[in-house]
C-alpha cells in the first residue's frame, strides 16, 4: 500500500500530500489506507492506517487516516467488485471536473482504457457539503455511475464536479493505473478539443479497442 501510493508520486500525478490510495481485504473486511497530510518523501510502510470496511472505525495505525476515507468506503460497500481505489488532483483531469464536463472518449488511447466518456458528477449542495461531505462525495459517485448505467469495471474511473478525479481497479496498483491513464488521456482530449472542438471518434472504433483488450474474446497482449 505504500509503494502504491509513492507511485502517484513517482508517476507525477500528485505533489506534495494531495491524493490517496486504498485498499479491501474483503475477507477481512478491512481498508488500508494513506494517513491524512503526510507528505510522500517522507511516508514509510507504517505510516499506513487500517480501517474497518463497515464501522469505519481505526483498527490499526498511528496516524489519522486520508479525510478521504468515507468517499473510498462508500465506493467499496457499493461496488463488490472493486478492490482498490486512487484520488488525484491532477491537473487535466481536474481541469475537466472543474468545468464541469466528462472526458470525452476521443481516439484509440482513450478506448484501450476507458469503454466511453469519463462521467462527471452533478455539482453537491450546500446541505451536502456541510453536512457530511466526504460521504455525500462518495454517493454522488455512486449515483452518478449507476444514472449513467455505467459498469464500473469497463470505466474505472469518475470526476467529481470541482473536486477531482477517482478511479479504482481490482487492487490498489491496478487503481493507480487507472488515474495515470486517466490523467493522460485527459490531457489528450483537451489538446484535441483546442485544436478541433467539434472532434469525436465512432463507436465501432472505440468498440473495437475497448474488446480487443477486454473481455472473453481480447486478443491484445500474450496468454
Amino acid at each position: 500500500m505504500c509503494d502504491a501510493n509513492l507511485d502517484l508520486n513517482t508517476k507525477g500525478v500528485v505533489i506534495y500530500t494531495w491524493g490517496n490510495v486504498s485498499e479491501v481485504d474483503r475477507k477481512n473486511n478491512l481498508v488500508i489506507i494513506k494517513p491524512s497530510g503526510v507528505e510522500y518523501r517522507a511516508m514509510q510502510p507504517d505510516d499506513m492506517v487500517v480501517i474497518d470496511l463497515h464501522s469505519g472505525k481505526v483498527i490499526e495505525g498511528k496516524w489519522r487516516p486520508s479525510s478521504d476515507t468515507p468517499t473510498h468506503l462508500e465506493l467499496y460497500r457499493a461496488f463488490p467488485e472493486i478492490g482498490g481505489i486512487t484520488h488525484t488532483h491532477s491537473v487535466n483531469a481536474v481541469a475537466f471536473a472543474q468545468a464541469g464536463l466528462p472526458i470525452p472518449a476521443l481516439g484509440t488511447t482513450h478506448a484501450d482504457y476507458f469503454y466511453g466518456d469519463i462521467p462527471c458528477t452533478r455539482e453537491l449542495s450546500k446541505e451536502e457539503v456541510e453536512n457530511e461531505y466526504e460521504i455525500n462525495t462518495g454517493k454522488i459517485i455512486i449515483e452518478t455511475l449507476r444514472a449513467q448505467r455505467c459498469d464500473p469495471m469497463s470505466i474505472p474511473g469518475v470526476l467529481v464536479k470541482n473536486h477531482g478525479p477517482f478511479s479504482w481497479g481490482r487492487s490498489a496498483s491496478e487503481s493507480v493505473y487507472n488515474a495515470v491513464v486517466m490523467e493522460r488521456v485527459a490531457e489528450m482530449a483537451l489538446k484535441t478539443l483546442i485544436l478541433n472542438p467539434n472532434s469525436t471518434m465512432a463507436q465501432y472504433v472505440l468498440d473495437k479497442h475497448y474488446k480487443r483488450k477486454h473481455g472473453p474474446n481480447a486478443y491484445y497482449g500474450q496468454k
